[in-house]
């Protein structure tokens, strides 16, 4: 599979700035070092849910930074191309669904990718459940559809808070082996978000990113590891 990767045109779409670190950073990282083309959508402001009301302006000086700390992160991993939408933070069900999935068909039809990295469907976060069911959609296998393979991430303080008895938990069917180098650089990324970032153990701590890997590493004997569940591939 890393080999059909390798020089490929990678799209990953994530509700919110330090999804993509936190879903495929290292694996990110390591895809441009082989050459591929990845471009990261970022639909969603990522800040103002943490208040009542939706208020742009009390959030003003805050959303400029956030956009900083998302090119700081950018140059980190090394990716390509970068597109940013400004969808209400934690409240993607109040947007006609039909809206993020021509926000995903316009970007798609600019890049042309063979290979979308999103969410997993059963995450705690509304918006990351609609961001994969706008993909899932954008992507239906028609004639002449670009994208051949769909791919879903686990998001840190997203997808492990779901119910256990739940059926559509994450089951990772794909692992990526991580060095070092991109693990720290994903680490690193992930230090950028100044909103974002947290103290051990939280889940978005550079400590929990490390045991993370380590963990589905161990489960494929691997001494570093990014999981996936590829939903869907055609070949």
């Amino acid at each position: 599979m890393l080999e059909y990767l390798r020089n490929n045109r990678i799209m990953v779409v994530v509700a919110h700035p330090d999804d993509e670190i936190l879903g495929v950073g290292g694996t990110i990282n390591l895809l441009v070092k082989l050459g591929a083309s990845v471009k990261v959508l970022i639909l969603g402001e990522g800040l103002t849910g943490r208040s009542q009301i939706r208020d742009l302006k009390q959030y003003s000086q805050k959303l400029k930074t956030h956009k900083k700390d998302i090119l700081a992160a950018k140059k980190c991993l090394g990716y390509q191309e970068l597109s940013t939408y400004d969808l209400p933070d934690n409240r993607f069900d109040t947007v006609p669904l039909l809206d993020i999935i021509k926000i995903i068909e316009k970007e798609k039809e600019k890049f042309k990718p063979e290979v979308i990295f999103t969410h997993h469907m059963g995450d705690v976060n509304i918006d990351h459940q609609k961001t994969f069911d706008a993909v899932l959609t954008a992507v239906r296998p028609i004639k002449d559809e670009s994208v051949k393979t769909l791919v879903s991430f686990e998001t840190l303080s997203g997808t492990e808070w779901i119910s256990s008895a739940d059926p559509r938990k994450f089951s990772p069917n794909f692992f990526v082996s991580l060095h070092n180098d991109e693990l720290e650089q994903k680490v690193a990324a992930m230090s950028c978000y100044r909103f974002e970032k947290r103290s051990f153990p939280h889940p978005r701590s550079q400590e929990s990113l490390r045991n993370r890997a380590k963990m589905w590493g161990i489960t494929v004997g691997k001494e570093y590891v990014e999981s996936f569940q590829i939903i869907r591939t055609i070949h």
